[in-house]
């Protein structure tokens, strides 16, 4: 027999609806995108929106392809993309270590979450000239960028998943002579992979975030770099098509954090 045999008419029924309600949200948003797409080409055709100013769909596309054609489009989505995906992993592993520093030790906690509170406040792009003049200028400077920007996050979100964990279960294990690394181990750290998985999807933009504002202080290349060009030199058309690709890759990253989290929600349970 096969599994939708076992399962009653109203189980199947009800699998059903929500297969559909799916298609239906899926169906909507491409709709949505579609219709505004439309409707930005149409107004931009008619001239109710400037064109030079706000681009349109198809001059977005004939940019895209003449990006393409030069061999410019990939070069700089694999340099943002690199740097990226650098200050993500490095900002999410260093944060999560400090906050399990933080855990681990409540003296440091106390001593030191005032300061992660107020480097958390403060903005980033003021430290743009001190990251600058400490990392140099480059690929350094941004992945620095998009690290100090994650790092901040995680540790916040991290710590604060620890710290909830159930203390009723704590005190359990504590009854069962189980030290403090075991504790963590086997109990704080396996109930936090919801938390992780939530940390992770901040930590996408933020690294996004992070890298394109480090693009816009030093590089010589990158989306950042070609969005700060396309401005200095008024072509609208080449800042809207680099807008567009990061919203496209930052999608996707999304996406593949999205699958990350539904195994990491399995393996806790």
């Amino acid at each position: 027999m096969t599994k939708n045999e076992y399962l009653s008419a109203e189980h199947r029924q009800f699998v059903k609806k929500i297969k559909l309600r799916k298609l239906a949200v899926t169906g909507t948003q491409i709709g949505v995108l579609c219709v505004f797409m439309l409707l930005w080409e149409v107004l931009a055709a008619t001239n109710v929106i400037d064109p030079f100013l706000m681009s349109c769909p198809s001059r977005v596309w004939a940019t895209l392809c003449d990006l393409y054609y030069d061999g410019q489009l990939f070069h700089h989505v694999w340099i943002s993309l690199y740097e990226t995906v650098l200050g993500f992993l490095i900002g999410t592993v260093a944060g999560t270590l400090i906050a399990v520093l933080m855990w681990w030790s409540k003296w440091i906690r106390e001593v030191f979450e005032p300061y992660v509170v107020v480097l958390n406040s403060l903005p980033k792009i003021a430290l743009g000239p001190l990251i600058i003049v400490w990392a140099g200028t480059g690929q350094k400077a941004i992945v620095t960028m998009a690290v100090l920007i994650s790092v901040i996050v995680t540790i916040i979100t991290m710590l604060g998943g620890f710290l909830q964990t159930s203390p009723e279960k704590i005190l359990l294990m504590r009854t069962m002579n189980a030290n403090k690394a075991q504790i963590f181990l086997k109990l704080v750290f396996p109930s936090n992979m919801t938390t992780l998985a939530s940390c992770l999807k901040i930590n996408v933009g933020m690294a996004w975030i992070g890298s394109i504002m480090g693009e816009y202080l030093s590089s010589k290349a990158g989306l950042g770099y070609l969005i700060v060009y396309g401005g200095q030199v008024f072509k609208m058309d080449l800042v809207m098509t680099c807008t567009i690709v990061l919203c496209v890759l930052a999608g996707g990253m999304y996406f593949l954090v999205s699958l990350l989290e539904k195994f990491l929600v399995r393996w806790q349970n």
